[in-house]
């Protein structure tokens, strides 16, 4: 069965481009016989009882001024079916003389029908395009692949056996107004969702998009230098053609079920971490912030709390933020001590007091692998570090 989108901003776009054809005026009437759409627009609303007998009998109806007289809100005229896939959703009518006008009619109708039949696909196109975006949401929340799930996307002719890994977008709207915001998140959907890319992808709102991309290369394998490559090339794309200022996130690859939504739940971890470390950078990849990624979890926690009680120890003595500073140099240079001296432009004995210091205040004894692993980590979970 034929669905209908014949509304009144199409018929009276039917109406506007058709009276260009022919020096009539024109009446566009939906599946019930009311006018929607005329160059007379004193019309519009008015049942029209010659569109009534089109829809009853299922042909073109001619009305002469002899049967005009008869039918009410009828003028002479031609008033032919409009049809898709055989089915009549409306009546399009032509004022005038019908043996003038039949020879115009089937034209008139023919461009009426085809505008139905563009508005109908277009129709189709966002519903398709909206059904994937609610998949997208749906697999990025989705542990288990349920037979809902997999049936709609089968639907879709989407392959979910295909490896892929998530990036989340975030795009600051705060400076647009919401309409250009919501442009320039279109004009990047768009540019990402080229058949050839063959992403997957759905605006989660004004701020945030997320794009589920074919993970491995020709070859079969995943090449995490080659995503990187890709990212940073959309961002300076980006900033050469909009307005739009934005950052990118990319989460870990993942394989088996519930891969997806791991993978995104990586993401958003990566562009916050990334984000509170590394603010003036615009990308940001699982690869080069595993650590504090994986810890993230334990925020809030007692676990995390317990981990950082040693750091706070420190903090609680360290007022110039000194041995914070020195302890964060040493780590960066590999706990190489020349390194580390050089770094911070002081003498050796100078750093071997301050991390002497530090052990005094902590209690814990940098000579030991644990006990260093374990300052280590408290960095990595203090937000102010």
């Amino acid at each position: 069965m034929a669905t209908s989108h014949l509304d009144a901003r199409l018929a009276q776009d039917i109406v506007a481009r058709t009276m260009k054809i022919i020096d009539s005026n024109v009446n566009v009437m939906d599946a019930r016989g009311r006018i929607i759409g005329s160059g007379d627009r004193d019309r519009i609303g008015e049942m029209h009882e010659g569109a009534l007998l089109v829809l009853s009998q299922a042909r073109v109806v001619d009305i002469d001024d002899a049967v005009a007289r008869h039918l009410h809100g009828v003028r002479p005229g031609i008033n032919l079916p409009l049809r898709i896939d055989g089915e009549i959703v409306g009546v399009i009518g032509l004022t005038g003389d019908p043996l003038r006008l039949r020879h115009y009619g089937e034209l008139v109708c023919m461009t009426a029908e085809m505008m139905l039949e563009q508005a109908r696909l277009l129709h189709m196109l966002a519903q398709d395009s909206r059904l994937r975006e609610e998949l997208v949401l749906n697999l990025i929340r989705s542990d288990t692949l349920s037979p809902a799930l997999t049936e709609w996307a089968q639907r879709l002719g989407i392959d979910l056996n295909q490896p892929r890994v998530v990036a989340v977008v975030e795009v600051d709207s705060g400076q647009l107004g919401v309409d250009s915001a919501m442009a320039e998140l279109q004009q990047l959907q768009t540019l990402l969702t080229t058949p050839e890319r063959d992403n997957l992808i759905a605006i989660v709102s004004l701020t945030e998009m997320v794009v589920l991309k074919p993970a491995l290369n020709t070859q079969g394998r995943y090449d995490a230098e080659d995503h990187r490559k890709r990212v940073e090339l959309l961002l300076s794309r980006m900033k050469d053609r909009g307005n739009l200022r934005m950052r990118i996130a990319l989460g870990n690859y993942f394989t088996g079920p519930g891969s997806i939504a791991r993978s995104y739940r990586t993401a958003r971890t990566t562009l916050a971490v990334g984000k509170q470390r590394m603010p003036e950078q615009r990308s940001y990849f699982y690869q080069d912030l595993v650590l504090p990624v994986l810890l993230d979890s334990l925020r809030g926690g007692w676990q995390a709390t317990e981990l950082g009680r040693p750091l706070q120890k420190l903090k609680a003595m360290d007022s110039n933020g000194l041995l914070i500073r020195t302890l964060h140099a040493w780590f960066i240079h590999n706990v190489q001590p020349s390194a580390t001296a050089k770094a911070l432009f002081i003498h050796r004995n100078t750093l071997e007091y301050r991390l002497h210091r530090i052990a005094e205040l902590t209690g814990l004894n940098l000579a030991q692998f644990d006990d260093r692993l374990l300052l280590y980590v408290a960095l990595q979970l203090d937000e102010e570090a």
